[in-house]
């Protein structure tokens, strides 16, 4: 008798979380959102190796999340910028900080709190963009999307 081994699912969290999902990355592309988009000051605010997080730029400009441009010619001098699909991360970042911040508090409060139109505290929450509910997640059910036919 033969086992049949399953296949690992097919799923868009894996295929991030290849891309983003190792700790240099996501707080780079923390540090950009902040201002921060250059080599020297990302290495100072994250305290990532320099040759690792080299390596984590590398890979977020070819996976089209961070752009990096020259600033200066001699030396020669690059920044990154943020993509449409790096700005896209903005709610993951802001997510996981709010999530640290309540379940994971040494007791001094929020390092850093983000201000939403300059008069309040940026308090993140999922709603549906169809109906505009809050999400739970007793709310939802998971469905295999169909994968089309290949010819």
């Amino acid at each position: 008798m033969t086992s049949i081994t399953p296949q690992p699912r097919a799923c868009s969290i894996a295929r991030t979380l290849a891309v983003v999902g190792e700790k240099w990355a996501l707080l780079a592309v923390r540090e950009v959102f902040l201002g921060n988009r250059r080599f020297d000051e990302m290495i100072r605010r994250t305290g990532a190796p320099r040759d690792t997080l080299a390596a984590r730029l590398r890979t977020l400009v070819a996976a089209g999340i961070l752009e990096r441009s020259q600033y200066a010619e001699h030396p020669a001098r690059f920044e990154y910028r943020l993509t449409e699909a790096g700005r896209d991360l903005y709610p993951v970042i802001v997510t996981l900080m709010d999530w640290g911040d309540r379940h994971l508090d040494d007791g001094t409060g929020p390092p850093l709190v983000i201000e939403h139109h300059g008069d309040h505290q940026l308090a993140p929450h999922l709603v549906c963009q169809e109906c505009g509910e809050p999400v739970h997640p007793r709310d939802t059910k998971p469905r295999v999307n169909p994968l089309p036919a290949r010819p």
